[in-house]
């Protein structure tokens, strides 16, 4: 259960969306308010920044009154691309997907599916939040199918 958590953690810090890094979004579509600090992005919305990636049919950015962004919500078969600091490897989707930068909180809905590439870690639910600051991490599952965590365990040395 340790590993799966740690896994969830991990995924979280790796999207960082606050990285000192170029930030380009593309899209079918592009609408904004700045007095209400919201942008909208629509049809087939793809974000890259370094070699992170997340694609969405929508996605939402709020921004503060100095426009640092304060939440990210995509939404429509939602998924995601993330290379850690560490060069290990994550992708994963959900049909809805929210990040709060300030707490550093990310919450996945609808039919998640996480995976750790380089560790075959991966973690299937209807709901996932992770919240990097509190170092906590819940998942829960739909009404009929349990919350899923696969990972290897290391093999015992024969003796």
């Amino acid at each position: 259960m340790k590993s799966a958590l740690a896994l969830i953690a991990i995924i979280a810090a790796a999207g960082s969306l606050c990285a000192a890094e170029q930030l380009k979004i593309a899209a079918d579509a592009f609408t904004a308010n700045e007095k209400q600090g919201r942008s909208v992005f629509e049809g087939h919305v793809r974000i890259k920044m370094g070699s992170d990636e997340l694609n969405a049919s929508r996605v939402e950015v709020y921004t503060a009154e100095d426009r640092t962004p304060t939440k990210y919500i995509a939404s429509g078969d939602a998924s995601f691309f993330l290379k850690a600091d560490n060069g290990a490897t994550y992708s994963g989707r959900a049909q809805k997907v929210i990040y709060l930068p300030l707490k550093e909180q990310y919450s996945f809905y609808g039919d998640v599916h996480l995976m750790q590439h380089d560790e075959h870690k991966q973690i299937d639910g209807e709901e996932v939040v992770v919240n990097i600051q509190e170092g906590t991490a819940a998942a829960r599952g739909a009404e009929r199918q349990p919350v899923i965590m696969i990972f290897n365990l290391p093999e015992e040395k024969k003796k």
